[in-house]
């Protein structure tokens, strides 16, 4: 049957969601993303040949592209409505290349929004490829292909198969392995702290050490401190400074694509590819019962903070009617992009305000729903007035000894009301309100407690931390962060312990190469200076090939240097202490994809393996009789259970503490919370305060 309109998206789930929006004139289809691409068994760069890449259609897809063809030539028009983002814009020309459209006609659509008014605005000004984004994109892959298809090979030849290097992953793994340095060459240094609590009549409070006589005074050990309270000669302080101020609290910036997988681990413990699949599903429609389909949020990977004019006033209308014209922005900030942001697309948002997440709960699924408040909060948020806080500082004496206190109260709400960001340390802000106090007032001391402390070393990155870090040096794009984590685990050149990522063995080795022979790949300043070069392609500023050519050439040398210089490294196989149960051989211990394990040396004549069981010493608490030991889940989740397996089918995510509840028969477990760990009971009968 012939048709007037044929619409190309990428996903089946967008093409279901558009094609109930175009009516009968319009047939929409998905190419289910690429279609061609780079082949896999060679580089596919003519570096000879002003670095002309080869393409060829993606195996598996070819009854997509029959079917494609079969669609086209049925149809009066074809519209391409891929992405609105340089990969979106290369699909839409690989497919123009495929279907044989002309690249100077009107027949690339694109929407920030899968909404009816945003689709059916974006088909009445349809417009040409453009063709720098296609170049900027086609650079990206060129630069791409020419770093990991030449140092890949050398790392399998000297070190192990299957290894790899990437301009950004290599970039991460550094930061990864700078950090892991800098905390194993940290040497603590002691310092104390003395607190005090006091009281004004019947109101309690709390105030630190600040200094004697005038000057801010460190203790640096137990002998300092004393020097300190031998000079204290009772309870009364004299209160000799008061300082009160209003301070305005200003809101976050609605999401881009970094800060909203940053969040969303924070706050919902979200891995960043899930924080993405998921945005993916509410951005490409939800059913939303007789509303019919429809996108909930805009494009997800986006690195500007732009918020629509007509966004923008939905959402003054709803805050001034939900929660009073005081609450609204009279004059709303300007937007602060983050470093190299291009700013073709909007912040993310919901699609309408007006969409509430009490709303959408019973169209959405629990992930879902998790991130969609998220992101209408944060927006919605970022749309209203900063908070007012009152913020009072008072000076306490005794002898020359003073303890300041810092209190703050909430005046007015603000943007507070809806939202609060996250922080990477877990702390969340609390009110310290204090009592009223005047200079010349006298307070009580209820005790003095001293405390000794050690300087901590920095943290590990996790995910949110390390995106950050990558972000502000400008290194990497909104699209480009998850596959990264991705990739430098699934090498395991890194692991992540207590969501913090750890380098393995293999990543340090793997990382001082690099440092040592391809010295540009991992330099911070290098590849954000090449970021930027890139965005002037897509600016139309700069040719692709210039570009790829003043990186490749002094890369090119490297290459030979690396080639001749770099010796076979060997992992060597530790010795595991016991003999193979099979043949009699000895056991060793190997490096796998998921770390180590024992192995035969006998391989390959006895495959026999085992997993590297980790005893943590609290006695199996269903049988009484195996240990509680550390495994494994086939996606490499750490989780307990009994070393007597499978005679005892013990199995717990949560560690096992040796304890039993004091209320019930079941038996305690340490459980990750927010802010910390916290003991709880199986039977949820009993629990602890959270431990930080």
């Amino acid at each position: 049957m012939a048709y007037k309109n044929l619409v190309i998206v990428e996903s089946p789930a967008k093409a279901k969601t558009i094609e109930k929006y175009l009516g009968r004139n319009y047939k929409v289809v998905a190419s289910v993303g690429h279609v061609r691409d780079l082949p896999k068994s060679k580089m596919g760069i003519d570096v000879e040949n002003n670095y002309e890449p080869h393409y060829i259609s993606i195996r598996g897809k070819g009854d997509v592209i029959k079917g494609l063809k079969q669609a086209a030539k049925k149809a009066q028009k074809v519209y391409l409505a891929s992405d609105p983002d340089r990969e979106g814009e290369a699909i839409a020309w690989h497919l123009a290349f495929l279907l044989g459209l002309n690249l100077e006609d009107k027949n690339r659509v694109v929407f920030n929004e899968i909404t009816k008014d945003a689709v059916k605005a974006a088909f009445k000004e349809p417009r040409s490829i453009d063709l720098s984004l296609v170049d900027a994109q086609q650079a990206r892959r060129a630069l791409d292909r020419l770093v990991g298809y030449s140092i890949s090979p050398i790392l399998w030849r000297k070190v192990k198969k299957g290894l790899s290097a990437g301009r950004v992953q290599s970039i991460a793994l550094k930061l990864i392995i700078d950090r892991e340095q800098e905390i194993r060459g940290f040497v603590p240094e002691e310092y104390w702290s003395i607190d005090g609590n006091f009281k004004k009549e019947k109101k309690k409070f709390k105030a630190n050490f600040w200094g004697i006589d005038g000057k801010k005074k460190k203790l640096g050990n137990a002998e300092a401190v004393k020097e300190v309270t031998q000079r204290i000669d009772g309870k009364d302080y004299e209160v000799k400074k008061v300082e009160k101020k209003e301070r305005k609290r200003n809101p976050a910036q609605p999401f881009t694509t970094s800060n909203m997988q940053q969040e969303a681990a924070r706050k919902l413990n979200f891995r960043t590819r899930k924080t993405m699949m998921v945005a993916q599903q509410l951005y490409e429609g939800i059913a939303l019962g007789k509303q019919g389909t429809v996108g909930l949020i805009t494009y997800m990977r986006t690195d500007s903070t732009r918020i629509s004019d007509t966004a923008k006033g939905e959402a003054a209308e709803y805050i001034e009617n939900t929660y009073g014209k005081e609450y609204s922005q009279h004059h709303t900030r300007k937007a602060k992009n983050s470093k190299g942001a291009q700013d073709a697309h909007e912040a993310i948002r919901p699609t309408s305000v007006h969409r509430t997440p009490d709303e959408m709960k019973k169209y959405l699924d629990k992930d879902q729903l998790k991130l969609y408040t998220l992101i209408w909060s944060r927006f919605v948020a970022s749309q209203m007035t900063p908070a007012i806080l009152d913020t009072m500082k008072v000076t306490l004496n005794q002898n020359g000894v003073i303890f300041i206190a810092n209190g703050s109260k909430v005046k007015f709400k603000g943007f507070m009301q809806v939202y609060v960001e996250g922080r990477d340390d877990g702390k969340e802000d609390k009110e310290n309100i204090l009592p009223e106090l005047v200079e010349g007032d006298v307070v009580q001391s209820i005790s003095i407690e001293p405390k000794q402390h050690f300087t901590q070393p920095p943290a590990r990155f996790s995910e949110a931390t390390l995106i950050k870090t990558l972000e502000e040096n400008g290194v990497g794009r909104p699209s480009t962060y998850a596959p990264t984590l991705d990739t430098i685990q699934r090498r395991y050149y890194v692991k992540l312990t207590q969501r913090r990522f750890e380098p393995t063995e293999l990543g340090e080795i793997v990382n001082s190469l690099i440092v040592e022979f391809f010295p540009q790949i991992v330099d911070v300043n290098f590849t954000a200076e090449m970021e930027n070069d890139l965005d002037k392609v897509e600016e139309g500023k700069e040719e692709w090939i210039k570009v790829v050519d003043r990186f490749y050439r002094p890369f090119e040398k490297e290459l030979e240097k690396a080639e001749e210089n770099i010796e076979k490294v060997q992992i060597k196989d530790e010795p595991a202490g016991f003999d193979c149960d099979v043949c009699g051989h000895p056991m060793v211990i190997k490096l796998g994809r998921y770390g180590k394990f024992y192995a035969c040396s006998n391989f390959p004549d006895c495959r026999n393996t085992k997993p590297i069981i980790k005893e943590i010493g609290v006695e199996c608490p269903v049988c009484h009789k195996g240990q509680v030991v550390e495994r494994k889940s086939k996606k490499n989740r750490l989780f307990y259970g009994c070393s007597r397996y499978p005679d005892c089918d013990f199995t717990s995510w949560d560690k096992p503490i040796g304890r039993s509840c004091p209320k019930c028969d079941g038996y305690l477990v340490e459980k990750k919370v927010k802010g910390g760990k916290q003991v709880v009971c199986i039977n949820g009968d009993y629990e602890e305060a959270v431990q930080k």
